[in-house]
């Protein structure tokens, strides 16, 4: 039986969106009609479900169009140490309060519940941080001109700055907020599905899943935060200068190491293939 999931037929467009919607409309006509006092609540969600999935997707296609997950986002110089400090400085204190007080845990470091709560902190605000530095950089490369006036015109660099960069936390922090507003309507989460899986009380296991959920918004703005002034300090620095040179567009140093021994391969390959073939024309008159 062949595995491979099968690709749609046709290509939809949001006309076919808004012909399934159709069933949306009927649905609260009908429920006009009955008096059953749901159809403002049907357009609502349908609309905030065209919304947050079109958002969803718009993020996706950076990563599938990249292809590999080191490619999804430009980089900075010295990005690699100003995310693990956002990253640091977001998790941990907030970690160390929710676990000793939102969790009463004491001491806070027992270690069956910090390293969990770390980790999914760690884990859950990558994706705000990438979003937000991929758009401060690419708003940086494709609006240096506009940028540079308002440098010219006496404007410090975060007051040039501050409309891209409202914009970037705005970008990176929907896909957080959008999973706190729906989270349990959809489908149990993670972390309360442990809880249950483990034993504990139902009431328990969804208080352990609001904690942790405000917790992940909590360190997740933080994290943005730094990162998006990070990003703002070093490619625009404190002369008013806007430094692309310090943005690289390149592939991931490991994806070009990887090319680099690739081609080394391939040419020893090659090369190997040419001796052997020149070895073989040399013996022929020997043997003739």
């Amino acid at each position: 039986m062949d595995s491979t999931p099968s690709k749609p037929t046709s290509q939809l467009s949001l006309s076919n969106v808004g012909l399934a919607f159709g069933f949306i409309a009927f649905d609260a006509v009908l429920s006009k009609t009955l008096g059953l006092g749901i159809g403002a609540l049907l357009v609502t969600s349908a609309v905030r479900c065209v919304v947050q999935l079109s958002l969803v997707a718009l993020i996706l296609q950076k990563v599938f169009d990249a292809d590999n997950p080191w490619a999804v986002a430009r980089r900075h110089t010295r990005m690699f140490t100003t995310v693990l400090l956002s990253n640091l400085g977001s998790t941990i204190p907030i970690a160390i309060l929710g676990v000793r007080y939102a969790m009463s845990e004491e001491p806070f470091w027992r270690p069956t519940a910090f390293i969990p709560v770390v980790g999914i902190l760690c884990g859950s605000i990558i994706a705000n941080i990438v979003i937000a530095v991929d758009h401060v950089l690419r708003q940086l490369d494709e609006n240096t001109d506009r940028i540079e006036t308002y440098l010219a015109f006496g404007a410090s660099r975060f007051e040039a700055c501050r409309p891209l960069a409202l914009a970037a936390l705005r970008l990176a922090l929907t896909p957080t907020i959008s999973q706190m507003s729906v989270i349990g309507i959809i489908a149990i989460p993670g972390t309360m599905t442990g809880a249950l899986l483990g034993g504990a009380d139902v009431a328990q296991a969804a208080r352990l899943q609001m904690v942790i959920m405000f917790l992940i918004c909590g360190s997740s703005v933080l994290a943005a935060l730094a990162c998006t002034f990070a990003c703002l300090s070093i490619v625009v620095d404190a002369e008013a200068r806007v430094r692309l040179d310090k943005i690289d567009n390149r592939p991931h140093e490991v994806w070009r190491v990887r090319k680099r021994i690739v081609a080394c391969v391939m040419d020893g390959i090659c090369k190997a293939a040419g001796n052997g073939e020149e070895d073989e024309s040399q013996a022929g008159p020997l043997l003739d």
